[in-house]
């Protein structure tokens, strides 16, 4: 029976909560392990992912790895294919629709955080922003990654929408943001920087309509950068 458990002689029993937990914990554990993986492009587009490697490699068992597949699955990050899973390639037409939800998303967070952040949260993103310019250009574009995750992070945060910020995750963690940005000239990552700097502005003067259009700016110049170094 579904759910169940027996014992040597039949009769069913429960599973205990601590082992619904365990199993839970664990199918968690693989997902993000997993996930990041794939963000960060170390499986690559159209690579075929075999659960007896990926099971050992994460020390998890079958099930867990396959609640993981399947969650990595509805947000758009793995395929089945012939009876297996791949991670998956985007059209740049889907890559176009992924920036227009994210602008979408995240202008709304901007207009948000310029109302509910606090005098602190505003600070912070300004902190974030702030990161010294040459630092930036100048190191690997991982970084500039990183940054750029952590300063949207913080405004997604300071718009005080939990729901949102679920959503932002959902939609803009992709192979395509390390892999595009390690080919960023000088001046696109230097455009980035300056696409923060106009959102600060705004926040500090509590303008959510302005935050919001720098927002959306300046995602859909990521956007056009991106779908540029794919043709």
């Amino acid at each position: 029976m579904p759910g169940r458990a027996r014992t040597e002689a039949g009769a069913p029993r429960r599973r205990s909560a601590a082992s619904d937990g365990r199993r839970v914990s664990l199918a968690a554990g693989a997902y993000e392990r997993l996930r990041d993986a794939i963000v960060r492009g170390e499986f690559r587009p159209n690579e075929r992912l075999v659960e007896a490697e990926l099971a050992e490699w994460l020390n998890v068992s079958r099930t867990p790895l396959r609640e993981s597949l399947a969650r990595l699955a509805a947000e758009g990050l793995v395929t089945s294919r012939r009876r297996g899973w791949v991670v998956r390639e985007h059209t740049p037409e889907e890559i176009s629709e992924i920036y227009e939800v994210r602008a979408a998303l995240e202008g709304m967070a901007a207009f948000l955080a310029a109302a509910r952040a606090t005098d602190e949260q505003i600070a912070h993103i300004a902190e974030l922003e702030g990161v010294a310019e040459p630092e930036l250009i100048e190191a690997p574009r991982t970084r500039l990654v990183e940054v750029n995750d952590a300063f949207h992070d913080a405004i997604v945060e300071a718009s005080g929408n939990e729901r949102l910020r679920h959503l932002v995750r959902q939609n803009r963690e992709f192979f395509f943001n390390y892999r595009i940005a390690a080919i960023y000239t000088e001046e696109e990552a230097l455009a980035s920087i300056e696409g923060h700097d106009e959102i600060v502005r705004a926040l500090q003067a509590r303008d959510s309509r302005a935050a919001e259009q720098a927002m959306v700016r300046h995602i859909l110049e990521a956007r056009d950068v991106t779908l540029s170094k794919l043709r």
